[in-house]
């Protein structure tokens, strides 16, 4: 009998960096979540976002512990709009662990940002968090879908999504990366776009119903996995 390509365990890459500061809220019972981000994080189309199915399977996989996951995306909004949101929408929330998905308007709008300011707004924004508040941080990168991998995107995308492991590298925080995982499925899963992206987007931009809720499980696996990392205090 044929192997369903749909079964085929592509998992998400694992996360580099220990969420210490997660890690330790989790011993307290309690742990906060901030979602900033644009469309994939607001929401588009109908589709419950990620951040509302992170919720509920983190408290699958944490039970007994209080967990708040609070959405702050913004449709159509690229990492210097982003940034401008941190004071009220991140640093009023006091949050334990901040995902930022980024970096797709800057390739998909028609006059985005350069990659330069781009970059320059993520690296702020990271040393933000990290040294000005001493949150934890995951950066979640592009979606692998038809609308930007034209000849017109491709590049950029790829460009994008390099930019962003080398961030993440250089200033020690995790990546989501949804870029890699997405062509994992498609390309060796076999899952066809048509699964992949949501059928009522035009644009072929948006993710399905079926990408947010596989994408929303593996994240919360790598935020345990990656809160197991810290180092255990005495």
């Amino acid at each position: 009998m044929a192997l369903d390509p749909s079964q085929i365990p592509v998992q998400a890459t694992p996360f580099e960096q220990p969420l210490s500061n997660f890690a330790s809220r989790l011993k307290s019972g309690q742990v906060r979540v901030v979602a900033i981000g644009s469309s994939t994080t607001a929401g588009e189309g109908g589709i419950a976002p990620y951040p509302q199915r992170l919720l509920a399977d983190l408290r699958i996989l944490l039970p007994g512990i209080t967990i708040e996951v609070i959405n702050r995306g913004v449709g159509g909004e690229d990492a210097p709009a982003e940034l401008k949101r941190f004071e009220h929408d991140v640093f009023d929330l006091k949050p334990d662990l901040v995902i930022w998905q980024v970096g797709t308007n800057s390739v998909w709008q028609q006059n985005p940002p350069s990659l330069e300011d781009t970059t320059r707004a993520i690296r702020n924004g990271i040393d933000q968090l990290l040294y000005a508040k001493r949150i934890d941080v995951t950066l979640m990168d592009l979606q692998y879908v038809p609308a930007l991998l034209t000849p017109a995107k491709a590049r950029k995308a790829d460009a994008m999504v390099e930019a962003i492991g080398k961030i993440a590298e250089e200033k020690r925080v995790n990546v989501f990366r949804r870029f890699e995982l997405m062509k994992g499925w498609h390309d060796v899963a076999g899952i066809s776009f048509d699964r992949m992206v949501d059928p009522g987007d035009d644009d072929r931009l948006h993710a399905s119903d079926w990408t947010t809720d596989k994408m929303a499980w593996q994240l919360a696996n790598a935020i345990i996995a990656a809160a197991k990392k810290a180092p255990q205090s005495a």
